[in-house]
């Protein structure tokens, strides 16, 4: 599949305001910063097909004649395609005093009718400030600064503002990083998302939704949002990949009637043999698309990249292929986790092996769980420290909170035993111990000779499918979320096949991975259980008293 287009195609094409947006384009916009820049920009077939997609409104006659067709655009190509610039000339459209990107009637040939947005406000949203000021923000004040209408506008770092003809505000675009409470109040009439495949945080996936939320206060301007960017590493839950699983989902047809017009190109041949440099090539023009290269040579040497000595090969993947591709500094096949999800949760009584780790101030703490009958997961119990607090601020798990937590487990559960990671939890593990001697075992993570082969065994239970979790269980999406924080740090050990080994680690400071942690260290306990013997019951009749 080299290209997804969702939703398909229609027997019967859908009114469009997207001649008059690309006639507004060629007209009156620049290319921004590049090899083009200050050039009238020539719009390429398939930005000019997704234009027209993206503009389509409902038909004379229906009950919501006129209105979008779709409030969420989504744009994903590879790393090169200048997708940050589209989405800078479509904002374009949208401030300009003469865009016609609203409906305004039909003309005599049936055709709808464009008008300007009245009183745009236009966010602009991206990882850092930095970001969006360089890139989406930054391509569009070039464009309104250099462009023929520049007197049309008043921009700056801060803003740009739309003037009207009596030299007043009419309306601008802000750029913005992460947290946009402070205008929770907006009303938005174009949400601009850059990059979103980096809006991976709890904080930044909550401005999303914040910015979300304020499209319904314009209802008359008909808001909408658009996102463009490049695939992302899967399991992160990151806006991108939420945009993503959404067009699966209205592929497969899931969903009957879809807000969200996706367009995603990329190159994942199966059969594509990346160790060879031609097969690189052809899979970088797939990935490009009717573009095509921009100057001789440019796919020979994007695809030279592969042979340099200190080359990611899944972040070459991930940029300029456009594919989901695990990151290499992540330690679990997410994607491979993904598949393994189960109905139904492990059942009252059952024997299970736990695993426990984490940090009292500063992180996450968890406890998991794993079936000894069926090798299923699940997650017991997290705390985490809030985002929003400041860094000094004092934070603590709650210690009485989480040993009722592990009571609880013992008393409900079947526990042959819990592995727990004592630093941080020195005296509280040692008073478990006391507590429940043949339940509570301590297991030091920090001893990387036992550790690398944890995690070792726990990655070969993902890729076999020898693990599998509850996918209807409370804690699913928290424990995916850390399964896909958790990165690798490479120990100088080498198993019996001559493979280096790992040990876990933080891919971002502010991603948490205990529950990963605890999930290896549960399937640990499960594997020794086994070996134990421990596949039943320790107490006949237990399953159906507590059920």
């Amino acid at each position: 599949m080299g290209l997804l287009v969702v939703p398909g195609p229609d027997a019967e094409p859908w009114p469009s305001l997207g001649r008059e947006v690309c006639a507004l384009i060629e007209e009156r916009a620049i290319y921004g910063p590049g090899s083009l820049q200050g050039q009238s920009y020539v719009i390429d077939p398939e930005f000019k097909a997704f234009i027209y997609r993206a503009y389509e409104v409902f038909p004379k006659g229906h009950p919501w004649e006129g209105r979008r067709r779709f409030k969420r655009v989504g744009l994903s190509v590879r790393k090169g395609l200048a997708k940050t610039e589209k989405q800078a000339l479509l904002a374009y459209v949208e401030l300009h005093p003469e865009g016609p990107s609203r409906f305004d009637g039909w003309d005599s040939h049936g055709n709808p009718v464009g008008r300007p947005v009245r009183a745009p406000y236009i966010p602009m949203l991206a990882v850092t400030l930095e970001q969006v000021e360089e890139l989406a923000y930054g391509a569009l004040k070039y464009i309104v600064e250099e462009g023929p209408d520049a007197d049309l506008f008043d921009s700056s770092l801060e803003r740009i503002l739309r003037i009207d003809d009596r030299g007043h505000a009419d309306g601008k675009a802000v750029p913005l990083s992460n947290s946009p409470g402070s205008r929770d109040g907006a009303r938005t009439t174009m949400n601009c998302f850059d990059e979103p495949h980096r809006l991976v945080l709890p904080r930044q996936i909550e401005a999303h939704t914040t910015m979300d939320a304020n499209l319904p206060k314009r209802p008359l301007d008909d808001p909408w949002s658009l996102y463009v960017g490049t695939a992302g590493e899967p399991g992160q839950g990151s806006v991108a990949e939420q945009i993503h699983d959404e067009a699966l989902m209205i592929s497969r047809g899931e969903i009957e009637r879809p807000d969200l017009f996706y367009l995603y190109r990329t190159d994942d041949d199966p059969e594509r043999d990346l160790t060879i440099k031609t097969e690189r090539i052809i899979a970088v023009a797939e990935a490009t698309g009717p573009a095509g290269e921009w100057g001789p040579g440019q796919f020979d040497e994007i695809a030279s990249k592969w042979d340099r000595p200190a080359a990611d090969g899944a972040y070459l993947e991930r940029v300029w292929l456009n594919r989901w591709t695990k990151a290499g500094s992540q330690a679990f096949d997410v994607n491979r986790w993904g598949e393994l999800g189960a109905q139904g949760s492990i059942p009252k009584g059952a024997r299970v092996a736990g695993g426990f780790d984490g940090a009292r101030f500063r992180d996450a703490t968890a406890f998991v769980i794993t079936d000894v009958r069926t090798g299923r997961q699940e997650l017991w119990g997290l705390w985490e420290r809030p985002l929003d607090l400041p860094e000094d601020a004092l934070w603590e798990v709650p210690e009485d909170e989480v040993t009722a937590s592990l009571e609880r487990l013992i008393k409900v559960m079947d526990v042959w035993k819990v592995y727990c990671d004592p630093p941080h939890w020195t005296e509280t593990v040692g008073s478990w111990a006391g507590t429940w001697p043949d339940k509570v075992e301590e297991w030091w993570t920090n001893r990387k000779w036992p550790m690398a082969k944890a995690v070792r065994a726990y990655r070969e239970a993902i890729a076999s499918g020898a693990v599998s979790w509850s996918q209807g269980s409370r804690g699913a999406a928290d424990l995916a979320r850390h399964i896909a924080a958790a990165g690798r740090r490479d120990v100088q050990l080498w198993d019996d096949d001559g493979q280096q080994l790992f040990i876990l680690k933080k891919i971002h400071p502010e991603r948490k991975f205990d529950a990963a942690m605890a999930a290896t260290l549960s399937w640990q306990c499960y594997v020794d259980a086994l070996r134990a013997g421990a596949n039943a019951p320790s107490t006949p009749g237990l399953v159906s008293r507590i059920r």
